[in-house]
This record gives C-alpha cells, structure tokens and sequence, in this order.
C-alpha cells in the first residue's frame, strides 16, 4: 500500500509542477501571443491529463467495471473510454464559459460541482441496475448506445484541473489558450483511460475462455459478469449518494 501511496503522491507532485509551468506559459502568451511558443509546450498539457487520470478517481473503476460485464470488443471500449474523458473534460470547459453567477452557485470548490456529482452518483446506481436486470433476463444484443450512455454518466463531475486552465487562462484574457489546453488535456485523460479499457476487455475475455475451457456456458458467464457488474455498481453509486 506505501507504494500505492507513494505513486500517487508522486503523481500529484507532478501535476502541481505542470499546474505552475502551464501557469507562467498562460500569462507569457498573455503578453506575447507566440502560438509558436504555446505549441511546444502542449505535450506537458497531454503529460498534465494523463498524470490526472492516473490519480484516484476519473471513473476508472466504473469504467472497468462495467467493461468486465459488458460484451463490448475492444474499439468500442475505447470509444467508451474516450466519451468518458470528452466528458469529464468537457463539463469542466462549460462550466468555465458559463457566467460567472452560475459557477458561484454552482462549484463550491476546486472542480467540485455537487449538482452534476448528485445526478452522476444517481445514473451509476441506475446503471448498475439495468445490469442485474440484464443478467436476470439473459443477455440481449441490442445495446448500441451502451458506450455513449456509460462514458457521459461516468464523466459528468467536471475535471478540476482543467477548470484552473481555464479559469486563468479567461482571467488573463486569453480563453483560447485554455480551450487548446483542455483538447490537449483530453488527449491525455483518454491515454490511461484506454488503457483501463483495453485490459478490462481482455479481464472477460479470459474469464470467459476459462469458464469455456471447465465445460461453463459462456451465455452463463456474461450473465455472471453482467450480475457481478451491477452490484458493484449499485453498492458504489449507493455508498457515493449516502456520503
């Protein structure tokens, strides 16, 4: 567990020495406008995401979860996976161009939106649901807007490092700046979360070649890992709303 820990906070380190630099590159663009200057330095803004999704949270266990009792290949995972980042991202970036009334009474601290948390805590429990109701009624394969739906409810709580971006890149003038950040941002969230993806879909599919291989039904295996799935689901979204 120390080594847990001491990743993580290594982890955090580097995303407050990328925080300062994306800083003082934000307010040196703000005096100058060299977008020749600005675009070397959006790799550290791809670095910024991916060292933030790595970091507890980001929806990687519900990702994960749900992916392991999904029947999703691996390209729809990812797009799964990517819908998640654009989101998570995305809802930070809105709310940062919204009014500045509405973010008062809506943010009550660095990337906490208690309206979107209360509404993404409730859609996950929901999910977890319709799961356990899957795997009652057996598996049914006409679930094209699986990957959409998952992916926006699990990044509804905005991204609160692409919030600061924002908030001073607009504070200096210059939200385009914060806008390219937050594609790059994106970028990088999408990198750790694909990873996420990719090895859950491979977690299944060697449960399911196992339970093969033991004489198993592997339509009893999906239902298995849709029923497991969903109570995961059901007890975290539970738990997150009794907080």
């Amino acid at each position: 567990m120390s080594g847990v820990s001491g990743l993580w906070a290594a982890l955090f380190d580097l995303q407050s020495w990328i925080r300062q630099f994306l800083s003082a590159e934000i307010a040196a663009f703000a005096g100058q406008r060299d977008w020749a200057a600005l675009a070397a330095v959006l790799p550290l803004g791809i670095a910024f995401g991916a060292a933030h999704a790595m970091t507890p949270g980001h929806g990687k266990t519900v990702l994960a979860t749900y992916l392991i009792g999904s029947r999703m290949a691996v390209a729809k995972a990812c797009l799964t996976a990517f819908l998640l980042a654009a989101t998570h991202v995305g809802m930070a970036v809105a709310l940062a161009v919204t009014s500045s009334a509405l973010v008062r009474r809506t943010i009550t601290g660095a990337g906490q939106a208690p309206t979107l948390e209360l509404i993404s805590r409730g859609l996950l429990l929901v999910i977890g649901l319709w799961l356990l109701v899957r795997a009652w009624r057996g598996p049914d394969h006409k679930r094209h807007g699986d990957s959409v739906g998952v992916g926006v409810v699990a990044g509804l709580i905005p991204c609160p490092l692409t919030l600061f971006v924002m908030f001073y890149a607009i504070s200096r003038g210059v939200p385009e700046v914060g806008l390219t950040f937050a594609v790059a941002m994106m970028l990088g969230v999408a990198i750790p979360l694909g990873l996420v993806a990719v090895l859950s879909v491979a977690m299944r599919e060697v449960a399911t070649a196992a339970t093969a291989r033991v004489g198993g039904s592997i339509h009893t295996a999906g239902r298995i890992l849709d029923g497991l799935a969903g109570t995961i689901l059901v007890l975290v979204g539970v738990a997150a709303l009794w907080r």
